[in-house]
């Protein structure tokens, strides 16, 4: 097809498109995209390219839309406090309460903290995992430490 062709497509059919994508995923645009890639790198042109695009569209789409909602499913069990705890309750700390002031942490220190606690990584490990000196490696756990210690309340052992 050419380039003419393909602007005409676009220009009549892409809205459309969108519109009939937006049933099935959350992006659209994103799969109306991809069919129009795809109809640019065929070797030869479908017989009826309006129906050749709304068909890609919508298996584009579904395709999306399963990834969408897994995506979706992986991330709600990420985010439950046994992800993080096994139990709900550990020494007395709250898990619920515990995932909140870890979550709370900027992604620097919580990084350090899960890489050097529930990673059994030395500080050597956790600096070169982050990229970062031993140093600063060291403040970003000290930091997160004291800052967990604050939100949940615990005082620091003697």
């Amino acid at each position: 097809m050419t380039a003419r062709q393909i602007a005409d497509l676009i220009a009549s059919h892409a809205a459309a498109l969108a519109l009939f994508a937006r049933q099935w995923c959350a992006a659209p645009e994103d799969a109306v995209q991809d069919a129009f890639c795809k109809l640019v790198r065929l070797s030869a042109p479908p017989g009826d390219p309006v129906a050749w695009l709304f068909k890609v569209v919508r298996t584009t789409a579904i395709d999306r839309g399963r990834a969408d909602r897994r995506r979706a499913r992986r991330e709600a069990a990420t985010a439950k406090p046994e992800r993080w705890f096994a139990e709900p309750e550990i020494e007395g700390l709250d898990a619920q309460a515990a995932v909140a002031a870890l979550e709370a942490l900027p992604p620097e220190q919580r990084e350090v903290i899960v890489s050097r606690l529930w990673g059994g990584m030395t500080l050597e490990q956790v600096a070169q995992v982050a990229g970062c000196s031993l140093t600063t490696a060291h403040r970003r756990f000290e930091a997160g430490i004291a800052a967990l210690r604050e939100r949940l309340g615990v005082a620091c052992p003697k």
